[in-house]
């Protein structure tokens, strides 16, 4: 099998930019951590599975469905929250290649390196004297070390694991701080839902575009998932599938 330009010249599917091409020629799911064959079949397949599950006629809906792929839960579809078009900023910030920052070295492993130019770079390992002299998690202080530096105005916030973490990003928000996008979804039974509930707050009053959810599940793995389907839709709009303004559609 031979390729010319990404594209298989045998009819077999290929990618292309990170996109999949079917042997006709036709754009195809293409989950941007799939390299071979077989894990793009299984990529495929996977997603047109929950297409049957989650409607694909918002901009929303690609977060909703990609939620529904990384947790194997249907009904995290319905935990979603938005605010502000957090579609069309994630993946306006992805093409400026901003950089995305997350909260552990869990999401950061999550996300893809394929599809983008952004630094991805994990906020733990910062803050260690902040969180010694006040006696704060590592990842709130973190957090508030690197807002200090300005690591946070403009780039993809990420919170899959710690809720201090989240609430340090909102009171960060609320002083002025402005990501390009939030996606906070920590995971847990002790300030979890609360931490969301205070992003969600805070992105509504200061017009941030943010992606939450409701109830005590969560996780790395679920924020990983929906910064890729930011990643993956700056490829659609890098790709001429679709462009920002109709990612804008929603109604957040």
């Amino acid at each position: 099998m031979t390729t010319d330009g990404g594209k298989t010249t045998d009819g077999e599917a290929a990618t292309d930019g990170g996109e999949t091409v079917d042997g006709d020629g036709t754009a195809a799911y293409a989950d941007l951590g799939a390299t071979t064959a077989d894990a793009m079949d299984i990529a495929e397949t996977s997603m047109d599975r929950v297409h049957e599950l989650v409607d694909q006629e918002t901009p929303t809906d690609r977060l909703r469905a990609k939620a529904v792929h990384a947790t194997g839960d249907p009904e995290f579809a319905h935990l979603l929250r938005f605010a502000n078009d957090p579609v069309a900023a994630g993946a306006a910030a992805v093409l400026d290649e901003r950089p995305i920052v997350t909260d552990i070295t869990m999401v950061k492993s999550g996300v893809t390196g394929r599809g983008h130019d952004c630094e991805v770079r994990k906020a733990i390992g910062n803050g260690a004297e902040l969180a010694a002299e006040t006696g704060m998690t590592r990842t709130a202080a973190s957090v508030l070390e690197l807002d200090e530096r300005g690591v946070y105005d403009g780039a993809v916030a990420v919170v899959g694991n710690a809720p201090t973490a989240a609430l340090a990003l909102a009171d960060c928000i609320e002083q002025g701080t402005r990501p390009a996008v939030v996606v906070a979804t920590p995971v847990g039974f002790v300030k979890a839902a609360q931490s969301r509930e205070r992003v969600r707050e805070v992105a509504a009053a200061h017009g941030v575009p943010a992606v939450t959810n409701v109830g005590r599940r969560g996780g790395s793995g679920v924020a990983a998932g929906l910064t890729n389907e930011l990643v993956h839709a700056a490829s659609d709009v890098r790709s001429g599938e679709t462009t920002l303004d109709a990612l804008r559609e929603e109604e957040s």
